[in-house]
């Protein structure tokens, strides 16, 4: 082998990682410059032009306003783009969630964001989408499904959802009420209508990225029906995972009837068994998730399942385009059932 090729190779290799790096930086200076740009137009437009101004010249001071900026610069300043630019301002005024925003987030992520009406739950969606390194895909794929309505931490105080939030913002943690979802939605596994637990569990395997994109990036998949043998019987567990952020083993046990009381013993028994031979110095205990088709809130109060570290959800297997405020609405009875019950 000719040794200058041999040398040629190696600076290639060297070269391209740096090539790269500068092209990433590169693309986040422009991605900054251009979301920071879009922000300061906003802020022109609302506290210039439109202040005081009645909503009919509003509209036309706009539509002026857009056609001299596209014949000098192009048709990204269109009237519709130029009142995301409004919005975007009115959304995050604050200039050091500008910074953060401009970062880490294209202009593409923003304007789906700041029409999330409600400011807690488009805070939630920022802050995973910032953690988890969301596509824009990603992220309307997130909100299209509700992910925010079935997430555990939906169901706490407001002042509770925002120090969580903070936490996984600021300090990079993340509570098990932010991870745990109600359902879960695994419509990506196309079963057919007759389906056992090993078809879900290979379904799953099979579909493993799109399975780790609903329960969230920080999961890293350990291994399927892991053995643990105690007293010389043999017990598998369907799904073993760790999550970084929680620095927690994760156990999945897939069930195809409706929770039953006996479910929480077989699951605490491998939590218990995890906890005293697989956990390692500093992590936290193990926590399990028992999928299910369908479940009783009462049954899971009168369990006290979460001072066990289990968490039963019901999944859902089919097309949900057509069945999302379905989801939002049973959110809503779930967490009306929790505080009936707390009374």
């Amino acid at each position: 082998m000719d040794s200058n090729l041999t040398k040629s190779s190696g600076y290639f290799n060297e070269i391209s990682k740096i090539i790269e790096q500068a092209r990433h930086r590169t693309e986040i200076a422009v991605n900054s410059e251009l979301v920071t740009l879009y922000w300061n137009i906003g802020k022109i437009i609302q506290t210039q032009i439109l202040y005081n101004e009645k909503p009919e010249y509003g509209k036309s001071i706009m539509q002026n306003l857009s056609d001299e900026l596209v014949t000098e610069y192009g048709r990204g300043y269109s009237v519709q783009n130029l009142w995301n630019m409004v919005k975007f301002f009115e959304v995050f005024p604050d200039t050091q969630i500008l910074y953060t925003l401009c970062r880490e987030l294209s202009w593409s992520h923003i304007r789906t964001l700041i029409y999330v009406k409600d400011p807690l739950k488009r805070e939630f969606y920022m802050t995973l989408a910032l953690n988890e390194r969301w596509s824009v895909r990603e992220l309307n794929d997130r909100i299209s499904t509700a992910l925010y309505e079935r997430t555990a931490l939906s169901k706490k105080p407001e002042t509770t959802i925002a120090n969580d939030l903070e936490k996984l913002r600021n300090e990079r943690k993340m509570s098990t009420d932010l991870f745990f979802r109600e359902p879960y939605v695994l419509d990506f596994l196309n079963l057919k209508d007759n389906y056992s637990e090993k078809d879900i569990e290979n379904a799953i395997i099979s579909e493993l990225q799109n399975f780790l994109l609903e329960m969230g990036r920080d999961l890293a998949f350990h291994g399927r029906q892991v053995r643990i043998s105690v007293d010389g019987v043999d017990y598998y567990i369907d799904l073993l995972f760790y999550h970084r952020k929680l620095r927690r083993l994760v156990v999945i046990e897939l069930k195809l009837d409706k929770f039953k009381p006996e479910f929480k013993g077989q699951v605490e028994f491998y939590l218990k068994y995890l906890e005293k031979y697989e956990m390692n110095e500093g992590e936290n205990p193990p926590i399990g998730i028992i999928l299910c088709p369908e479940k009783s809130e009462v049954m899971i109060e009168l369990l006290e399942l979460d001072k066990n570290n289990i968490h039963v959800a019901e999944f859902v297997t089919k097309e949900l385009k057509d069945n999302i405020s379905k989801l939002v609405e049973r959110a809503k009875l779930t967490l009306e059932q929790r505080n009936q019950l707390n009374d």
